[in-house]
């Protein structure tokens, strides 16, 4: 699609009733999964890779489908968060032990939020500006100027920031030395040279070691957070009990540690409610492309 007629459509639809505007992504949900192939392939390897016998066939296609319902009600977010209100972001999305972020704030330290691709994504970024304080948000450079310049006007309406992952250690610690937030999403695909290898439902994977890194290096805390919804109206972000990274003499043995314990809290959040994790992403690639090759 091009800028401009994405700049129509956005017209358009903004000005229907949002009960149309959500059935305009619920039919291009349904579209999407059922001229895609490729991409419900690629949710059952993942759920077979991570879940195996203990998930039946019939949660498997229950999570394909929701997962490129979810996928599109992102794209509606990005467009909403551009016109909306603080006060209508507040009506929309509520927090849950929110004393956990006070105390890190009262106690003026720096915070690394980690969080995965999980529900409503983009309304959780948005949600630190709105109920915290404004943070600097970690993404990835797109090809299509235009639109990373679109994306970037919705994730930052607010008052966050953000900056593009590549070389980005050295800006990361610029704010952290400052006091500041920082949020990471720490379920992408990662090069084997690049990240730490942790232990995920059991198999051997590489996730990033950047906010075990600041953490341990600048006392920054690692806060975790996922939002998840009941009736994908109403949103819910909630807080985790922070992750202290061990600062012991041996600094590789203590930012690993770190990683691992992010790790075990994404397993648990997954678990718990496997059907709001990004299932389309070919996540696995790096660690272990041959489930792939079928697709």
């Amino acid at each position: 699609m091009g800028y401009k007629a994405l700049l129509f459509l956005e017209k358009v639809l903004m000005a229907l009733p949002q009960k149309m505007r959500r059935g305009f992504f619920s039919f291009l949900a349904y579209a999407a999964y059922r001229l895609s192939p490729k991409y419900r392939k690629i949710v059952h390897i993942n759920l077979d890779f991570l879940f195996g016998d203990t998930m039946d066939e019939a949660e498997k296609e229950s999570i394909t489908k929701y997962s490129f319902k979810n996928l599109m009600f992102n794209m509606m977010y990005l467009m909403e968060l551009r016109h909306m209100s603080i006060e209508e972001f507040k009506e929309k999305v509520t927090v849950k032990n929110f004393e956990i972020v006070q105390k890190a704030l009262d106690e003026k330290r720096a915070i690394v939020y980690i969080t995965p691709h999980y529900s409503a994504w983009e309304l959780a970024g948005a949600s630190l500006a709105v109920y915290a304080k404004a943070a600097t948000l970690v993404y990835k450079h797109l090809k299509n100027r235009e639109y990373e310049e679109w994306l970037l006007d919705s994730r930052e309406h607010f008052g966050n920031r953000c900056v593009e992952k590549s070389n980005v250690l050295k800006k990361l610690i610029k704010i952290v030395r400052k006091k500041e937030a920082i949020g990471i999403l720490i379920d992408t695909n990662i090069s084997k040279k690049e990240g730490l290898p942790v232990r995920f439902f059991g198999k051997t994977i590489h996730q990033t070691p950047v906010p075990a890194f600041l953490s341990r290096k600048f006392d920054a805390l690692i806060i975790p957070a996922v939002i998840r919804t009941d009736d994908d109206i109403h949103y819910e972000v909630v807080f985790y009990d922070p992750i202290e990274t061990p600062k012991t003499e041996d600094e590789s043995a203590d930012i690993a540690a770190s990683t691992q314990m992010q790790a075990d809290w994404l397993e648990s959040v997954i678990r718990k409610e496997p059907k709001f994790w990004f299932w389309l992403h070919r996540r696995f690639k790096g660690d272990y492309p041959e489930i792939y090759k079928e697709t």
